[in-house]
């Protein structure tokens, strides 16, 4: 009869053990939500590939995780803040989401992090670039996976100055993300010696450029720097070919402009472009075999923000796998603890601030001419080790940082 107790002992202890485990992952699922540009601007840099690239990693990891279902809802924030923070909340308070990825828009993303603190849940930052998201605006919540604005703008200002090209003008998109892009610039350019000309500011979503770009010729700057991506990068550089910008003396500058961009701007019009970019599709067998796997799912390739937000993902759901639950800060100080190293992410680690640490590197837009074909538009100028890219622990302005 003693044995007979002590068994059932055993097995209710065993039981309480499991249901403990598997309660560690709420409401029996894990939900992941894709908040990103659908139908504006950024639909080709993120949008509906960037869903498509979520899918894929869900797929890829087996459709579960730590035994429970992934499940993922994506909605379109229109590129404002008060609707994406409207989504977010929803998606938090009644929809059971997990965490967030990609926001595409630093406004939104600034928003979306705040919510995010307050509903201790977690984001993944996939293609939202301010530098404050990892600087002043940290937090215990969230990482930046692929790039930031310095990153992308030390890298790309450093090359262009030391060629020689020292009086700047800048065209600034009027948000979070133009500001910052343009700021992490300018600090480069001055720092090495060189001087800003002057200064335009433009609303988002703008379709004529034409008195911007004439302000920028008459400035006589050596460099027009654009301080953009997406639609409006594309439309700045086709008027400023049409204006004859570059026929001159003057240089062109840009700081996130990436294949899908290239693929909307055309050769023609993107030659010689020097550009700092986290992923580079054509780099080795690694990279060629992701994006074999996303042109056969979408008909493209993929650009940084589809190769980073899966890799991004994956490594999430990696974290929840080892740390056994979907509590937020939890599952982001695990990942800040794990090995970080795949097809996107080389020599990789996740610091406190919740900036994702790796190579980065300079290309050249390719000319007609050097192109094989449809895909075939850029060429490895250097590596930029991830120490050397991104700002350093002791000039973050980041608080989680013990200085």
């Amino acid at each position: 009869m003693k044995i007979m107790r002590n068994l059932f002992t055993l097995v209710c202890v065993a039981t309480l053990i499991t249901t403990s485990a598997h309660a560690q992952i709420s409401d029996d699922s894990v939900k992941i939500g894709v908040l990103t540009d659908l139908s504006g601007v950024y639909a080709d840099a993120a949008g509906p590939l960037s869903v498509e690239a979520v899918r894929m990693a869900i797929a890829d990891f087996g459709d579960k995780v730590a035994g429970k279902p992934i499940v993922m809802v994506d909605a379109d924030h229109q590129n404002k803040a008060d609707v994406g923070a409207a989504i977010a909340r929803r998606w938090y308070e009644n929809e059971k989401v997990d965490v967030i990825v990609d926001l595409v828009n630093s406004a939104v993303a600034f928003a979306v992090l705040e919510l995010a603190k307050q509903k201790n849940k977690a984001i993944l930052v996939a293609s939202a670039g301010s530098s404050d998201l990892t600087g002043k605006a940290c937090s215990p919540n969230s990482v930046q996976w692929i790039y930031n604005t310095y990153a992308l703008a030390n890298s790309t200002a450093r090359a262009l100055v030391m060629e020689g090209a020292k009086s700047w003008y800048f065209l600034t998109v009027d948000y979070a993300f133009g500001h910052a892009l343009r700021n992490d610039a300018a600090r480069t350019v001055e720092r090495l010696g060189g001087a800003i000309a002057g200064e335009v500011r433009y609303p988002l979503n703008s379709m004529d450029f034409s008195s911007y770009i004439l302000q920028a010729q008459n400035s006589k700057a050596d460099v027009v720097a654009f301080a953009n991506t997406g639609g409006d990068l594309a439309n700045s550089i086709r008027q400023a070919q049409e204006f004859g910008l570059t026929k001159g003396k003057q240089r062109l500058a840009v700081f996130l402009m990436q294949s899908s961009d290239i693929h909307a701007i055309g050769l023609q019009a993107a030659q010689g472009l020097l550009v700092t970019t986290g992923f580079y599709w054509d780099l080795d067998d690694q990279t060629r075999a992701f994006a074999k796997k996303f042109m056969d799912k979408t008909g493209k390739r993929p650009n940084m923000v589809h190769a980073g937000l899966y890799s991004a993902v994956t490594n999430y759901l990696k974290a929840i796998e080892k740390s056994g639950t979907d509590d937020g800060p939890k599952v982001i100080a695990q990942l800040k603890s794990m090995p970080i190293e795949d097809f996107f992410a080389r020599n990789a680690s996740l610091r406190e601030d919740g900036q994702l640490i790796h190579d980065m590197y300079l290309v050249q837009a390719k000319s007609p001419a050097e192109s094989k074909g449809a895909w075939d538009y850029e060429k490895p100028v250097q590596v930029i080790p991830g120490k050397d890219a991104f700002v350093t622990p002791e000039e973050s302005a980041c608080p989680l940082f013990k200085k």
